[in-house]
């Protein structure tokens, strides 16, 4: 598929403002007529956190189906970062630092998290984390949860998150999760 004059120009621009870690607007991309300086095509904030809505979906070089895809990400639920977006497709990274781009009706706005992703080594048990009755260190553990594990989110104060896994809930702190920010406050 071949797209022509304007269009061309600022996908070109936004492709290549992402890949140099700048944006749109640096790059000559935006339009201020149809985007105005700090707006994204959603009107939602960038950076942000989504979700994945399905179990199959394609992580791709550039945003369109003519780019190629470069890795299938195989988990409903799984937390990205939204870092650009451009018409319906967003940018993501995941936990690991890998971007790409995904289709926007793939993603969720139903805030996940992953449990210390960054402890899952392939040459060490996976370590396990209790999730507790509630938001202090000394409150009894509920369950102990595998690193790597998706957590459904239900709110955050800055410090601890509300979270269930499977059947169980109660509190995990803000700091052994990724895809909340740190300090943030999730309602």
């Amino acid at each position: 598929m071949h797209v022509e004059g304007k269009c061309t120009a600022r996908l070109v621009a936004v492709v290549l403002a992402s890949l140099l870690g700048i944006g749109a607007a640096a790059a000559g991309g935006a339009d201020s007529s149809t985007e105005p300086a700090g707006m994204t095509t959603s009107g939602l904030p960038v950076p942000r956190f989504v979700s994945l809505k399905a179990d199959r979906v394609n992580l791709r070089t550039g945003p369109g189906t003519e780019y190629p895809t470069t890795w299938v990400f195989r988990r409903a639920g799984l937390p990205l970062e939204v870092v650009s977006e451009f018409e319906a497709w967003r940018q993501v990274r995941d936990s690991e630092g890998t971007t790409g781009w995904v289709l926007q009706s793939f993603l969720s706005g139903r805030r996940t998290a992953l449990v210390v992703p960054w402890e899952v080594k392939p040459e060490k048990p996976t370590p396990h984390v209790p999730v507790r009755a509630s938001d202090s260190e000394s409150a009894r553990p509920v369950a102990l949860v595998e690193a790597g594990v998706i957590a459904n989110v239900h709110g955050c104060d800055g410090r601890w998150c509300n979270v269930s896994i499977d059947d169980y809930h109660g509190y995990l702190p803000q700091k052994d999760l990724w895809g909340i920010y740190e300090g943030e406050v999730v309602k």
